[in-house]
């Protein structure tokens, strides 16, 4: 397969998608193939982590609402920089993925929910719209199994049914997003990590996506 071609103007695409979904691998090679500038999840300089996942009802709100800032200055910050930019997870999963979840499982109170809703389409509402949301997915088992190999202790109290409830909840809300384009690409059945053939047909993907507006699914 041929290279990808190049888009000259300034690009935003953001990455979404479930824990071990691959999603900090996808925007390393995209931003080393593409030139693209990249920013990660910050985890080492968080002050809520910790605590968090020691008493999750205790720290759940705190920690979204830091997620919060910390995400919205990324996005700006990404968004406004002269070159073509992408991000590994989304201001937006923050509240339609996770804080959801935070609630539907009772480590978040409804009034604190509500609360922090409040915040976020106030802060959302004022930031720069991306170009393109790539949304990986992946079979439970198969994230659940990519958690397991990886081995970080962060993420040892990760269970089936959780990951169960952020593909429930990644679905409702991949499906009704509109800021933006979206490609939706099955990892589980594109090895773009040790397939060069098959990470240029994703940049490929990708650059045809944001030439365009319909969503399209690679698999």
């Amino acid at each position: 397969m041929s290279e990808p071609h190049k888009i000259t103007s300034k690009k935003f695409v953001l990455m979404a998608g479930n824990i071990g979904s691959g999603k900090t691998s996808l925007t390393r090679l995209l931003g080393d193939k593409l030139g693209w500038q990249t920013a990660y999840e910050s985890v080492i300089d968080n002050p809520y982590l910790a605590d968090f996942y020691a008493d999750m009802r205790q720290w759940a709100f705190h920690l979204q609402i830091y997620f919060l800032g910390k995400r919205s200055l990324q996005h700006r910050e990404l968004a406004e920089a002269p070159n073509s930019a992408i991000s590994d997870r989304s201001i937006y999963e923050d509240a339609h993925i996770f804080a959801r979840a935070l609630n539907q499982m009772e480590n978040m109170t409804d009034r604190e929910f509500d609360a922090y809703l409040r915040l976020y389409e106030v802060v959302v509402s004022s930031l720069p719209k991306p170009d393109l949301l790539i949304y990986l997915k992946a079979p439970v088992p198969v994230l659940l199994q990519r958690i397991r190999i990886r081995g970080r202790a962060i993420e040892a109290g990760i269970d089936e049914a959780y990951l169960t409830l952020l593909d429930q909840l990644y679905e409702e809300w991949t499906s009704s997003f509109d800021l933006c384009p979206v490609l939706t690409i099955q990892s589980d059945a594109v090895d773009f990590v040790n397939r060069k053939e098959q990470l240029d047909l994703v940049a490929t993907r990708v650059l045809d996506r944001l030439m365009g507006s319909e969503k399209i699914v690679l698999d």
